[in-house]
């Protein structure tokens, strides 16, 4: 019995942006680790595995980090392939190096399947470019809250650059984040929320730093989204 972790990155939401090396992997799978960010459509494609939920959440957690990594490794040993399906890119803010690591460590051979990120997709849907010539040369993406809950000191630097600046994990630090963009850019400076981006629920909001925390309370703008920073925003018009 083949005995390996197969770590896939599933995408933003939308179930049809997982890879076809994705849905391949699925459907050799005898076990599937999947996280709450994950469309369920795609355990279609593993129809005989075991499903188990481990539903890592913004403020819950269904299962710890640890709790995760020892299921991962007691799965590959009685049942052989297991999937762990994360949502967006597993690399990008996901966690999925710890996971393989940890698997490693305990002898299992590991494959890593990319997913597109929604820290890079999103945007593109929505016809922003994250660069233009003209506008900005660079991104930088960067998480908003920290592992021990307070607001990334990177926020500070990049608010200081002329690159577009992508926060994830940031809505609930909105606030705090403004305040610092507005340190060293103008009130008119855009910014863009989008919420449960490529679902049908999701929500997308366009400001600046004036007024974007009352839209962000008018629309009542929650976790899982991604916030969009910089003079691309506003480059289609799409205000």
């Amino acid at each position: 019995m083949l005995k390996k972790l197969i770590l896939v990155g599933a995408g933003p939401g939308d179930a049809e942006l997982i890879s076809l090396k994705g849905i391949k992997a699925l459907q050799q799978a005898n076990v599937v680790m999947y996280d709450a960010l994950v469309s369920e459509e795609l355990l279609q494609y593993a129809p005989n595995a075991k499903i188990i939920f481990c539903g890592k959440r913004a403020g819950t957690h269904y299962m710890k980090q640890d709790e995760i990594n020892q299921t991962i490794v007691s799965n590959v040993e009685m049942h052989g392939i297991v999937v762990r399906l994360k949502g967006g890119d597993p690399f990008v803010f996901g966690r999925g190096h710890e996971e393989i690591q940890y698997a490693e460590k305990h002898g299992i051979i590991t494959e890593i399947i990319p997913g597109i990120s929604s820290a890079t997709a999103l945007a593109t849907v929505h016809k922003i470019p994250l660069t233009k010539r003209g506008v900005t040369e660079s991104a930088w993406i960067t998480t908003g809250t920290t592992s021990c809950g307070k607001l990334s000191e990177d926020i500070e630097l990049a608010a200081q650059s002329n690159a577009t600046v992508v926060v994830l994990m940031g809505v609930g630090k909105l606030a705090e984040i403004v305040a610092v963009f507005r340190k060293y850019k103008p009130s008119s400076y855009p910014i863009s929320i989008i919420q449960n981006g490529t679902m049908p629920n999701e929500k997308w909001i366009n400001g600046n730093l004036e007024n974007i925390q009352a839209l962000a309370l008018a629309e009542n703008i929650q976790p899982p989204a991604v916030i969009l920073i910089g003079k691309v925003v506003e480059v289609n018009d799409v205000n």
